[in-house]
């Protein structure tokens, strides 16, 4: 326990976990509500009428399985970035989380079979260096992969702008915590906010590690980012 895990979870031959905001906002649920040693099997129905991350008023006090640090969800994958702080703690959380996707996804669209392809992969981050890098990868480099004026290609070419839309208009990530220093549920604090103690330190981690490069030639962070960029 206590060690920090990068984590990535694919789609089954490459498919789409996740086709509409509902079950992107689903999966901003999740990451709250199965992330806890409690666990009721109708919990989407226990919170139908309450605002988001309120608690049902019959649960117990909230047990967080593991400290979410970073998260980013993509059309067919997604980052976490987690610091399991009970025994078992990841492999439960990540049971349910794909466990409820699946079948979610099963129900609602008519499919068959696991949505995703195989186990989790992950790495285990021992370094507060690596978590400086990976995190604005995890939360940065993947969200401009969605930018809308030409993916990653046309952030590198206009930073400013794509961090305007990554930090505004994409909300399926944990990037606007550290880039406006919100609060959120999800996020816990962590040595994250230690790394990065102002919003500007962030974002100008975030602009070395797209725009230059210089953290790419060590094999090390590359092991860790778990795929090849």
């Amino acid at each position: 326990m206590d060690s920090y895990l990068h984590i990535i979870k694919r789609g089954a031959r490459g498919m789409e976990i996740v086709r509409d905001d509902s079950d992107k906002w689903r999966f901003i649920k999740m990451l709250y509500y199965l992330n806890d040693e409690f666990q009721s099997d109708s919990w989407e129905g226990d919170i139908e009428n309450l605002e988001l991350f309120e608690r049902p008023a019959k649960w117990p006090e909230r047990r967080p399985l593991v400290c979410v640090s970073a998260w980013t969800l993509m059309p067919n994958h997604f980052h976490l970035l987690l610091r399991e702080i009970r025994a078992g703690g990841v492999s439960k959380f990540m049971q349910r989380l794909c466990g409820s996707m699946s079948a979610h996804f099963n129900a609602k669209y008519g499919e068959k079979g696991s949505l995703f392809q195989g186990a989790f992969k992950s790495r285990t981050v021992g370094e507060d260096n690596y978590l400086r890098y990976l995190a604005p990868y995890i939360m940065v480099k993947n969200v401009f992969e969605l930018y809308p004026h030409n993916g990653l290609t046309g952030a590198l070419k206009n930073f400013e702008d794509a961090w305007q839309w990554a930090t505004q208009k994409y909300i399926f990530s944990s990037l606007p915590v550290y880039a406006h220093n919100k609060n959120s549920p999800i996020i816990e604090q962590n040595i994250l906010h230690e790394i990065f103690e102002a919003p500007s330190a962030f974002k100008n981690t975030a602009r070395d590690m797209v725009l230059n490069y210089a953290w790419y030639d060590g094999k090390e962070y590359q092991a860790l980012f778990l795929e090849k960029w």
